[in-house]
């Protein structure tokens, strides 16, 4: 499952509701609601640093007035989730190798964990 974008300021763990873009030619810097998709040029925002940002000395800001919002779940979204749960789900039928034998008892191995049979 693709992880939500977050915000492309050094440190901030908040989910990005906006795109920051510049307009060089215009000496301009755009603050719009979240990119459909993440481009090379344009820098992901949480609300946050999307309403404190300011433009460089001469440069003009242009601001989406609206509430910025989360974009909603994709379709491959809840597709990506429900292969991860089949996956999850799935046995692991354990390796030859894995599986230890001694007189009277069989004991499994998967991974760091045994299954000890109880004792009679």
């Amino acid at each position: 499952m693709r992880s939500p974008r977050r915000c492309s300021r050094n440190g901030c763990p908040r989910q990005a509701v906006a795109t920051l873009t510049y307009v060089y030619g215009d000496s301009t810097a755009v603050v719009g609601p979240l990119a459909a998709f993440a481009e090379p040029h344009t820098y992901d925002l949480c609300e946050t640093h999307a309403r404190s940002l300011t433009a460089p000395r001469g440069w003009e800001l242009v601001r989406h007035d609206g509430d910025f919002a989360p974009p909603p779940p994709t379709t491959d979204d809840l597709v990506a989730l429900a292969d991860a749960v089949r996956e999850a789900a799935r046995p692991v039928p354990p390796r030859p190798d894995d599986t230890e034998h001694t007189p009277g008892h069989q004991t499994g191995r998967r991974g760091h964990l045994r299954v000890i049979p109880p004792s009679h």
